[in-house]
């Protein structure tokens, strides 16, 4: 039984009717070219998130699926059966060249519908398998579960995590990210996972302006005291659909100080609620952009925090043998 931290919210959350629908994949690996990327391909054993981040950049994605991104995203969720098999097929073809495959990178890999569907275990059973890199990216503890997976793999210098943490204050979590895990629950997750053996990075992500920027330099502290070795951040992304959802949220929850948030979101992105532009999309530019990376750096050294992902292998990459291949040989 893994703790998802629910425990430590003051009151129920609200009954949110979830449903849940299987989407067949035709194929499971999505290649990128971003420079802003340190990866080049990743899987999303899910489309849509119960998490319910206001803030999430991936929300726009339900609108090629003629659903809001408001609340549909949040409860009408899709996911994919044959994620393995899919996995396993792309993985023997002919050519085929191994790197780092990050796992949650739009939506959580471990949102709670994993807890029953196990997507996300049947995915990393095949990674394991072809001895094959991957990051996880999550805001659950739920990851702790497949620690008899990611040990070996992470013995081999096959697997590491990366924990996203975007407050430590409780109740700013519960507004901010209403289902995901409480910070403290996701600080034991990373205690556990340093403790196992498996390289850990923090993300402390998004960083909005007089929301929770100030409490950097405490998250990354709290996750190095925790055994993460590396650190990033992300400033606020409000692509598309997400920019009046966001801003409908700042004004109900905080609307004493929305203006002056949005004044410091549009100036770190030229004027605009979001500006897409590779090479700035993921820190903003100007004078608070500019202060952010600073106070970042300063921390990293300051807590013995490197700014990247750890480096994992690709040359134990092999094609395990199927049921029956070596009776082909008779």
């Amino acid at each position: 039984m893994v703790d998802d931290g629910w425990e430590t919210l003051a009151e129920p959350l609200p009954a949110v009717a979830t449903t849940l629908a299987p989407r067949k994949a035709r194929s499971i690996i999505s290649y990128n070219t971003s420079p802003d990327l340190n990866f080049d391909r990743s899987i999303n054993p899910y489309q849509g998130c119960e998490h319910g981040c206001i803030y999430c950049f991936a929300r726009p994605t339900h609108a090629y699926l003629n659903l809001s991104p408001g609340l549909d995203f949040e409860t009408r969720l899709f996911y994919k059966p044959n994620a393995a098999e899919v996995l396993d097929a792309e993985l023997r073809k002919p050519g085929y060249v191994p790197a780092r495959i990050v796992l949650g990178a739009n939506t959580d890999a471990y949102q709670p519908a994993e807890r029953g569907l196990r997507i996300t275990r049947s995915i990393l059973e095949v990674l394991a398998a072809f001895h094959h890199p991957v990051t996880i990216v999550t805001k659950s503890q739920l990851v702790e579960r497949d620690l008899d997976i990611l040990v070996p793999m992470a013995a081999q210098g096959l697997a590491s995590v990366c924990v996203s943490i975007t407050t430590l204050d409780a109740a700013l979590k519960r507004d901010l990210e209403p289902r995901a895990a409480a910070p403290v629950a996701r600080l034991r997750a990373v205690r556990s996972l340093a403790d196992a053996g498996i390289p850990v990075t923090v993300l402390f992500a998004p960083v909005i302006p007089f929301v929770n920027d100030a409490e950097m330099e405490r998250v990354l502290q709290a996750a190095a005291a925790a055994g993460a070795t590396g650190a990033g951040y992300i400033f606020l992304r409000l692509p598309r659909e997400v920019a009046p959802l966001f801003r409908e949220w700042l004004g109900a929850r905080y609307p004493l100080k929305a203006a002056h948030v949005m004044r410091l979101v549009r100036a770190a992105r030229g004027g605009q609620d979001y500006e897409a532009a590779f090479g700035t999309r993921m820190r903003g530019q100007g004078a608070y952009a500019e202060l952010l990376a600073q106070r970042f750096r300063v921390a990293c050294t300051r807590f013995g925090l490197h700014g990247r992902t750890a480096a994992l292998r690709t040359d134990r990459f092999a094609v395990p043998p199927r049921r029956g291949d070596q009776l082909a040989l008779w």
